[in-house]
């Protein structure tokens, strides 16, 4: 009796049922699992931990202070360490805990990370006064605070240094944000005016048109640049003195006193003073630079914004483009094309195309889209900029295209299978009411397909948003100077490299010079690209189902 009831359950398809569900399970909590892993390690990094102070003697060697962040704590076997040449006790457990101290300081010591052995520390403590200073350059400072300078002269210290130096560093952050807007905005300004003037007398060389008149013109022009750029450079002298007016005195671990600037630093903070309240507070300020801001220290430190900028424009041009060229190659295979063989080759030749390495799309943009295509346009519009490529090297645009033409497999075929699920009735009804083909497909067809179009277009974007192998040939950079949308006609730059936010992980964690300290911004890097991806098909995916519930269109 039990053996024929596992039969028909067998035969019922339930084992099917289970098995399907056990793997759908499994993968979504592998998925929670990588995602809670990215966000542990990624958002942790921002929270301002305490600064540790403790006595690190060393067996034979002469007992000194650390001072800095507990990053990671790990057991290593003794005899590990022994094979080291660390003065190791052979008595004493299997097994050692080392630390992994952050102790900034690079300028003094060399290095930002230090791992120690947990037994040789001693007289663990959190003194509030630990000063912490993040800088534009060199990595953090930790050390006790001396003084604060005005000048060179003493004007606070003691107590009162802590209240003089957050003053003085509001006055210096309103200073320094004058100064990059000067640099980026006017000056930058100024240098395109400049450039294009140049462009545009080397142009009417080229035409023999540069009579006297129009040399007059340019050197007027450009000397009324080149006078605005002497009242901001005078202004940007100013600026740059009075943010080298102050400065502060910190000791170190050692015991060295160490100078410097406060145009040099971007923040203070004490966080074994600061309550619960206080490090949200600052938690939520770092997160938000993060977002908003742009990198330091070899990509190590500061925000990422112009990576997000980067990767959300090239991806919103890729489905600008993609999206009309996948959709007519769909509608001809569907609607006009001969069903025969050849349309059969197509059909397998497009689905073969999603599966190509997307190394291989790079080298083709590379080859095609950058030197034939670019060097051509170059030739015939921008003779004036040679031997200085235009559009002949890698620029948002070819990356565009370069990651239009390897998600285009994935947009005609959703499309055309959108196309196929739309009854022949339809067709019929359309026609038999007077419309013409054009109009039924104009009007009827592609707007009930529209929901699998966008389903194509999900998909480009997953894939495109990620892909990082073509875009190293055809336009990413490390670190792109200005933003291809800015206030300079053309306002939008195709032909300028950009940051891409794959790109950056890959930089970040394989190319930095400092691992210890990009470590934490690969995993905080990565979960922003998923929420940038999830962002953008939600938005698609929203669309998608608007369009389903206007024309009534079969479920995909």
């Amino acid at each position: 009796m039990k053996q024929n009831n596992l039969k028909s359950w067998y035969k019922s398809g339930a084992p099917g049922v289970w098995m399907s569900g056990g793997a759908v399970a499994i993968a979504i909590i592998m998925t929670l699992g990588l995602l809670a892993v990215i966000a542990s390690r990624g958002l942790g990094h921002f929270w301002p931990a305490d600064i540790l102070e403790a006595d690190y003697q060393v067996p034979g060697q002469e007992a000194r202070v650390l001072l800095g962040e507990v990053v990671q704590v790990e057991e290593v076997p003794r005899a590990r360490l022994a094979a080291a040449g660390m003065p190791v006790a052979a008595e004493g457990g299997e097994f050692m805990t080392r630390e992994l101290f952050k102790v900034g300081n690079r300028d003094l010591f060399g290095a930002d990370f230090t791992w120690v052995v947990g037994e040789w520390l001693s007289n663990p403590r959190k003194p509030a006064g630990i000063t912490v200073l993040e800088r534009r350059e060199w990595g953090n400072f930790y050390g006790n605070l001396v003084n604060v300078k005005e000048g060179g002269q003493v004007v606070a210290e003691g107590d009162a240094a802590w209240a003089a130096l957050q003053e003085r560093l509001d006055r210096v952050d309103d200073l320094h944000a004058q100064l990059v807007r000067l640099e980026k905005r006017d000056i930058g300004r100024i240098n395109h005016g400049l450039e294009r003037i140049r462009l545009e007398g080397r142009k009417l060389q080229l035409q023999d048109k540069l009579d006297a008149a129009a040399q007059a013109d340019m050197d007027a022009r450009r000397d009324a640049w080149n006078a605005e750029y002497k009242v901001l450079e005078e202004r940007m002298v100013a600026l740059t003195q009075q943010i080298n007016r102050d400065s502060v005195t910190l000791s170190a671990s050692d015991g060295r006193l160490t100078e410097i600037a406060l145009g040099k630093i971007v923040r203070a903070f004490r966080p074994n003073a600061m309550s619960t309240a206080d490090k949200l507070g600052f938690y939520a300020m770092k997160l938000w630079e993060f977002v908003s801001d742009e990198p330091r220290e070899a990509n190590t430190e500061g925000g990422i914004f112009p990576a997000i900028f980067g990767t959300v424009l090239m991806v919103m041009l890729m489905a600008v483009i993609v999206t009309p060229f996948g959709v007519i190659a769909a509608v001809y295979l569907r609607e006009y094309a001969h069903q025969g063989a050849l349309t059969r080759v197509i059909r397998i030749a497009v689905n073969n195309l999603a599966g190509v390495p997307s190394i291989v799309y790079g080298v083709f943009g590379l080859g095609f889209f950058v030197y034939v295509l670019g060097g051509s346009i170059d030739q015939l519009f921008f003779p004036e900029s040679a031997p200085a490529p235009t559009f002949g090297t890698p620029g948002l645009m070819w990356a565009s295209l370069t990651l239009a033409i390897l998600t285009l497999p994935v947009v005609i075929v959703a499309t055309e299978e959108g196309l196929a699920r739309i009854p022949r009735a339809v067709r019929e009804g359309s026609l038999a009411l007077g419309a013409t083909k054009a109009e039924t497909l104009w009007k009827v067809v592609i707007p009930m397909a529209s929901p699998a179009m966008m389903t194509g277009l999900i998909l480009a974007v997953a894939r495109a948003a990620g892909e990082v192998a073509p875009l190293m040939l055809v336009g990413v950079v490390k670190l792109a100077p200005t933003l291809p949308l800015n206030g300079n006609y053309p306002y939008l730059h195709l032909d300028q490299k950009i940051m891409h936010l794959g790109f950056h992980i890959y930089d970040v964690g394989f190319q930095s010079p400092n691992v210890e300290a990009a470590r934490p911004l690969v995993y905080a890097t990565a979960l922003l690209l998923v929420i940038v991806i999830a962002l953008l098909n939600l938005t698609a995916v929203y669309i998608r189902n608007h369009l389903r519930e206007k024309y009534k269109a079969l479920d995909h």
